[in-house]
């Protein structure tokens, strides 16, 4: 048995017995200096400890999420109507996507962006419409020309109302003008406006009746609409309840058309009731639209392009304004409002382009520049978040950033409104570098030990020097 003696032998920490050492001031005042010295290197020691230490770097996106990309999008557009609004995808890879609808829905809107009714339904775009055949030469006027001024007057009049407006110069107006007026001629027979009185036909020329087109939110040629007594609300900010047609346009199914719109009405009633054929649908109650939704596009070069779209009528591009409101513009999938928190302790600036165009406007003034273009650029780019987690690393976000530059483009073609996107083949990776405990405990022990070194060899060293002044002073005084 190792006795007490041998034991102490070992100690590397002698005591001096307390009678003989001597307190002094100055030893006293660098007690304190290195009593504070030590808590105020602890407390920046500690604060090293737990602040979060990320590295970036750039390397070849190898991400495995799959060849498409999810592309979300809240766009509001005060002057293109949601009758004609189409969301077309195409890229460098020849993908060719016209009026995407499964994924996007539409809102008419106001010229404040508030929406004026529930989501507005297209229905199937109709790129095969009937029509007559081709007549050359004069066409007897069987439907009656209205303007602003007997507008209202016949509308108030007859139970139906059916307007062709159109423009002279419309391909597509001229290919319906022959099957029109005969259509109007054969129900001014059937129908007579004196005896019978429930329904007539009429034109609108929309070159010569600007501000009444515009006031029924025409923004294609021809249109066609259904007004019915009772039913449209006239007010100042010419609200309209009525339908469009878009079915074929040859004599006879404009004829059976018009047949089953006055079928409902008693002659002496003219009480109107709707119909349900799938070639009317409700008209938009204003000239705007909001679209969102979203597309899954390529990862590579391509574009999302809004515009007007009609497989059987004519825009003129000088009365087409592209200007849009940019609510939301992203790209992948949104991250868990957790997850981003979480993301932002280790990232501040996480996300601060992820959505860069929101809340954006871009506006074409008419009046000064027509047929303009607004184009976007983006280039995107992927950032990867990997954390450290019971010592294993995991993958906290994948979150696509872009910058965004926007342009007004001058052409002699329909505006549109364009989204170029181009992803870079690199990502950011963002890593979380963890700190060792055993490190943080050598750090404070290196600081606790080497302040009270320091400080035991300043007292030593001021000690000394006064007292080799105090052997000086007495050596004088002898």
């Amino acid at each position: 048995m190792v006795s007490s003696h041998k034991l102490k032998s070992v100690d590397f920490y002698r005591k001096i017995p307390r009678d003989l050492t001597e307190a002094s001031l100055s030893g006293a005042g660098l007690s304190i200096i290195a009593a504070l010295s030590m808590v105020f290197l602890f407390g920046m020691e500690l604060n090293n400890y737990l602040a979060v230490s990320t590295s970036t770097s750039v390397i070849v996106d190898k991400s495995s999420d799959g060849d498409f990309l999810r592309m979300d999008f809240n766009l509001s557009f005060p002057s293109l109507s949601c009758e004609f609004a189409s969301v077309d995808v195409s890229d460098v890879l020849g993908t060719n996507r016209v009026n995407i609808s499964k994924t996007i829905r539409k809102f008419s809107i106001d010229h404040h962006l508030n929406p004026t009714g529930s989501e507005f339904h297209t229905g199937p775009i109709m790129h095969h419409i009937k029509h007559g055949d081709e007549f050359e030469g004069d066409v007897s006027d069987g439907a009656v020309s209205l303007n602003s001024r007997n507008f209202d007057h016949y509308a108030h009049q007859y139970p139906i109302l059916v307007v062709n407006f159109f423009a002279p110069w419309c391909y597509w107006s001229n290919r319906l003008k022959p099957s029109w007026e005969s259509a109007a001629k054969i129900i001014r027979e059937r129908y007579d406006p004196e005896m019978d009185g429930r329904i007539i036909m009429a034109n609108v020329d929309c070159t010569s009746e600007a501000d009444l087109c515009k006031r029924n939110h025409i923004q294609g040629y021809p249109s066609i609409r259904i007004f019915r007594k009772g039913s449209d609300l006239k007010d100042d900010h010419g609200h309209h309840d009525h339908e469009s047609y878009y079915g074929d346009r040859d004599t006879d199914s404009l004829v059976k058309t018009m047949e089953s719109l006055v079928a409902p009405i008693q002659v002496e009633s003219h009480k109107p009731e709707n119909a349900t054929e799938s070639t009317k649908r409700p008209a938009p109650l204003t000239g705007g639209c909001r679209i969102e939704g979203y597309v899954r596009v390529k990862k590579v070069p391509g574009n999302l392009i809004i515009s007007a779209r009609s497989g059987a009528h004519s825009f003129d591009p000088s009365q087409m304004n592209l200007s849009h409101v940019i609510s939301h513009l992203s790209f992948g999938m949104k991250a868990l409002p957790n997850v981003m928190i979480e993301a932002k302790r280790l990232i501040p600036y996480i996300g601060g382009s992820h959505d860069k165009l929101n809340g954006r406007s871009f506006i074409n003034h008419r009046d000064v520049d027509a047929n303009v273009t607004i184009e976007h650029y983006l280039q995107v780019v992927k950032t990867e978040v990997i954390t450290r987690r019971s010592s294993r690393e995991v993958k906290l976000l994948d979150q696509y950033e872009y910058t965004a530059h926007s342009s007004l483009v001058q052409s002699v073609y329909i505006p549109v409104a364009k989204f170029h996107f181009e992803l870079s083949p690199m990502q950011v990776l963002i890593t979380e570098n963890p700190k060792s405990f055993s490190h943080f405990i050598t750090n404070v022990c290196a600081i606790i030990g080497g302040v009270f070194t320091v400080a035991g060899i300043l007292d030593s060293i001021f000690h000394q020097t006064l007292t080799m002044m105090k052997k000086i002073e007495l050596g004088k005084n002898f």
